[in-house]
């Protein structure tokens, strides 16, 4: 009894303390409420965000009906590296984890599915920008917006460094969210998420501008994050990050996690970055970005101290593309790159990009430190060359024993990615399609091919050769070299 009787004094004290929390919170609330003069009222420190909730309902108005959802159908052509098990689920489950547990091993067979996502209406005549992860490799895609309406999307082009897609609906007078300047966001600044959470539509969460300028994450080739604390989940990739006046600032890309729920942490490609991707794909359908050339690394400390720098920042070039227009204006491998343009270099992401936003044809000054002297370079900035040129085995017969494998060219960066310390020639594999011959025989992702029936493979010119020549039933002999280490294998149809 007399246990008893604490708990339950316990619990009254546990109320009684609730209430009188609840009892403060009114009174403070409504000695704001009505206009207290007191200091604690007027201090600065305290300010009250009045009208607030009115403000976010008009900008949640405005903006859910032109955020859509994004239903793909994958097919059995158009897989990249990943695999097709990285679309069966959600595409941000790449990066941040399934929420559903851990995923099946890769030698288990899964059906085949689509994925789903979101996607913003740039433009009243059905232009759409959204994740690339959303609608890669997609055979279909499903655009369905709030009011239940649905239309067939067709991809008008990707930019798999940057994550960015643009796709397009046969409709007009379509709602749409305007353009906004993400580089007048600033960190504590309220943003809204708005997308397609575990296909619950139009979904809307609030936070803030966490950091800006994100990079080093491992995501995309080209970073620029805004970093935010509203509630990114699976579905949310393509979504809109807008801010207080309902303007695109983001779109939302991927979450940190280690449960593979929301956890506070979410990225969006900025529109600073986004617009002109849109923008170029519209037109051209492809992305032409400046060109520099150069392998580039972090200024450490003790390499700082090493190439006789007082800071450490800057870009340190490791490596110099031959023919390349830093070549052509005279830099050199373990050159400090310390200003462009005028402006100076802080780090290796900060060049990077703004190189790659520079227009191809212009005349830039680059300021180096080689020697513990500092000089400046004129270097006209070419195009970027597209290194990602894959081929797919499907000349000749669709049978043949190689049918279903993509492939790449293996240039010195895909190389060195690779742990090649040795000038090693081939094509890398991107994709092998499950159930293929290829698969079958033991033919993975990033393995190099470098024969193919004994004739040696130099480019994807090669390959295309030998494999349009395949008979169907032609048994094929494979050199390839995995990790380091050369393998035979055999394929037959």
């Amino acid at each position: 009894m007399k246990r008893l009787l604490h708990r339950k004094l316990g619990i009254i004290v546990g109320l009684a303390i609730l209430a009188a929390v609840a009892w403060a919170g009114e009174s403070i609330t409504s000695s704001h409420a009505s206009g207290s003069t007191s200091p604690a009222a007027a201090s600065p420190a305290m300010p009250l965000v009045q009208g607030a909730a009115p403000g976010f309902t008009e900008v949640a108005k405005a903006v859910t009906p032109a955020v859509v959802n994004i239903t793909t159908s994958v097919g059995d052509r158009g897989r990249d590296a990943r695999g097709p098990r990285d679309r069966m689920r959600d595409p941000m489950e790449e990066f941040f984890g399934s929420p559903w547990g851990p995923r099946a091993p890769l030698d288990q067979p899964e059906p085949r599915h689509g994925g789903m996502g979101s996607g913003v209406i740039v433009s009243p005549d059905g232009y759409i920008i959204t994740n690339n992860h959303v609608i890669d490799g997609a055979r279909e895609l499903t655009v369905t917006l709030p009011d239940k309406r649905e239309f067939k999307g067709k991809v008008i082009g990707t930019d798999p460094k940057t994550d960015l897609g643009l796709i397009k609906v046969e409709a007009q007078g379509l709602p749409s969210v305007p353009w906004g300047d993400s580089s007048k966001l600033q960190v504590g600044e309220y943003v809204l998420a708005v997308g397609n959470p575990f296909g619950l539509n139009s979904t809307v969460t609030l936070g803030i501008v966490s950091a800006l300028g994100r990079g080093r994450m491992g995501i995309t080739q080209y970073e620029d994050f805004i970093q935010t604390d509203a509630a990114i989940n699976p579905g949310n990739s393509g979504g809109a990050l807008v801010n207080a006046r309902g303007e695109l600032v983001g779109i939302n890309t991927a979450i940190f996690s280690q449960t593979g729920g929301y956890q506070g942490v979410g990225f969006a490609v900025p529109t600073s970055m986004a617009q002109p991707v849109s923008e170029s794909l519209m037109k051209t359908g492809k992305v032409v970005r400046g060109y520099l050339g150069v392998g580039i690394q972090e200024v450490t400390q003790d390499l700082a101290k090493s190439f006789g720098l007082k800071q450490a920042k800057g870009a340190l070039v490791s490596d110099v593309n031959e023919d390349s227009p830093a070549e052509q204006a005279g830099i050199k491998q373990g050159d400090v790159i310390t200003g462009y343009q005028g402006s100076p270099v802080e780090d290796p992401v900060a060049l990077q990009r703004k190189v790659t936003r520079t227009p191809v044809g212009t005349k830039a000054t680059v300021k180096v430190v080689r020697n513990d002297h500092e000089m400046d370079l004129a270097v006209t900035i070419g195009e970027q060359p597209d290194t990602a040129k894959i081929a797919r085995a499907e000349q000749g017969s669709s049978e043949h024993a190689l049918a279903g494998v993509a492939v790449q060219e293996l240039d010195r960066q895909t190389a060195r990615e690779l742990g090649f310390t040795k000038k090693t020639q081939g094509v890398v594999v991107m994709d092998v399609e499950p159930d293929s011959s290829a698969s079958q025989a033991g033919l993975m992702p990033r393995d190099v091919i470098r024969e193919i029936n004994k004739q040696p493979v130099q480019s994807v010119k090669d390959y295309e050769k030998i494999t349009s020549s395949l008979k169907k039933d032609q048994q094929v002999l494979l050199l390839i070299n995995r990790r380091g280490a050369s393998l035979f294998l055999s394929v037959k149809v």
